[in-house]
C-alpha cells in the first residue's frame, strides 16, 4: 500500500493502510519507526498504520537534537494524533520507551485515547513493581540503564565516538535486533532524563489508565517490567487482557506471528464489544 510521509513537529511521520481506526506506533530504545514494519504489514488491510521515529533515534548526526522535556515529547504526540486523527480518538501501540511516552500521553489526553497495546513495559513506576523485583534484579536494571546514561554524557561532553562505543557494546550484550552502525548515544536521552534529572526529568504519573489495555509481554528475560498486580488487574477487567510469549524483550520481532494474532483478535473483540455495549444502551433507552 501508499505512504504517506508528513512532519509534524520536527518528525517525519508515516500514515500506511485504510481503515476506521488509526493506530498510532511508538518504539522504544535503542529502534526507530522500522521496528514496526511487520506489524503494520498485518495490520494495514483494517487500520490505518501511524508511525514516527522519536528525536534523536534517527541517522547518527554530527550535532545531536536538544533533549526534549517530558511535556514537549507528549505536546509533540498530541500534535500528530491531532493531525492524523482530527476527529478520533486512535489506539496507541507501545514498545519500550514508547511505553513511558505513551502512558503519559494516555493519562493527561484521555479523550486522545481510545486503547493501548503495550509490549513489554507495564506499570514501570508502580511501587509493586520495585517490591516485585530481587535485589539482583534491581542492580541489573540500574546498571544497563546507568551505563546508558553514561554513555549520553560521553557523547555529549567529552567525545562522540567513545559514546558510541559504549553505547553499541550495552546493544550487543543486550542482543538488540539493530545493527551497531545504526546506533549512537543521542538514543539514549530517556536514560539522562531518567537518572540523572536532564531537562527536568522523567516525572511520570502512575500508570493508571482508564482505557481498555492489551499487555503483551516476553517471558524469557532475566527480569520484568511488570509487577503481578499488573498482570492480574488487567486479567481481570473486562476489556483488558494480558499474554505472555516465549521470547525476549522484543515480541513483536521474536514472535511476530503469535503477537499480530493476538492483537488482530483483541482489536476485533472490541469492535464487537462496543456493538453489542451501543446496542444494549439503544434498548434501554428504548425501554424509557
Amino acid at each position: 500500500m501508499e505512504t504517506r510521509k508528513m512532519h509534524i513537529q520536527g518528525m517525519e511521520v508515516q500514515v500506511e493502510g485504510s481503515g476506521p481506526r488509526t493506530v498510532l506506533m511508538l518504539h522504544g530504545w535503542p529502534d526507530t519507526l522500522a521496528v514496526w514494519d511487520g506489524t503494520v504489514r498485518a495490520l494495514q488491510n483494517n487500520h490505518r498504520c501511524v508511525r514516527l521515529t522519536l528525536p534523536g533515534f534517527g541517522e547518527v548526526q554530527e550535532r545531536p537534537p536538544v533533549v526534549p522535556k517530558l511535556d514537549d515529547v507528549v505536546d509533540a504526540l498530541v500534535a500528530v494524533i491531532q493531525t492524523v486523527s482530527p476527529g478520533a480518538p486512535v489506539t496507541l501501540m507501545l514498545h519500550d520507551w514508547g511505553c513511558i511516552f505513551g502512558y503519559e500521553l494516555a493519562m493527561r489526553h484521555p479523550q486522545r485515547v481510545e486503547a493501548v497495546v503495550a509490549i513489554d513495559i507495564g506499570d514501570h513506576n508502580a511501587r509493586a513493581y520495585l517490591q516485585s523485583l530481587s535485589l539482583k534484579q534491581k542492580l541489573a536494571v540500574a546498571a544497563y540503564q546507568l551505563w546508558l546514561a553514561k554513555a549520553w554524557m560521553v557523547g555529549r561532553y567529552l567525545h562522540p565516538g567513545l559514546g558510541n562505543r559504549m553505547t553499541r557494546w550495552m546493544a550487543g550484550l543486550m542482543r538488540c535486533p539493530v545493527p551497531a552502525l545504526q546506533l549512537s548515544w543521542t538514543m539514549n536521552f530517556p536514560y539522562v532524563m531518567q537518572w540523572f534529572g536532564m531537562r527536568g526529568g522523567l516525572r511520570t504519573r502512575p500508570v493508571q489508565l482508564t482505557c481498555p489495555v492489551l499487555y503483551v509481554f516476553g517471558e524469557r528475560k532475566p527480569f520484568m517490567f511488570h509487577s503481578p498486580r499488573w498482570l492480574h488487574t488487567l486479567r481481570a477487567s473486562e476489556d483488558g487482557a494480558a499474554h505472555a510469549l516465549r521470547c525476549g524483550h522484543w515480541v513483536m520481532l521474536e514472535q511476530p506471528e503469535a503477537f499480530h494474532a493476538l492483537v488482530l483478535r483483541w482489536l476485533a473483540g472490541r469492535e464487537r464489544r462496543k456493538t453489542h455495549r451501543t446496542a444494549r444502551e439503544l434498548q434501554a433507552l428504548r425501554a424509557k
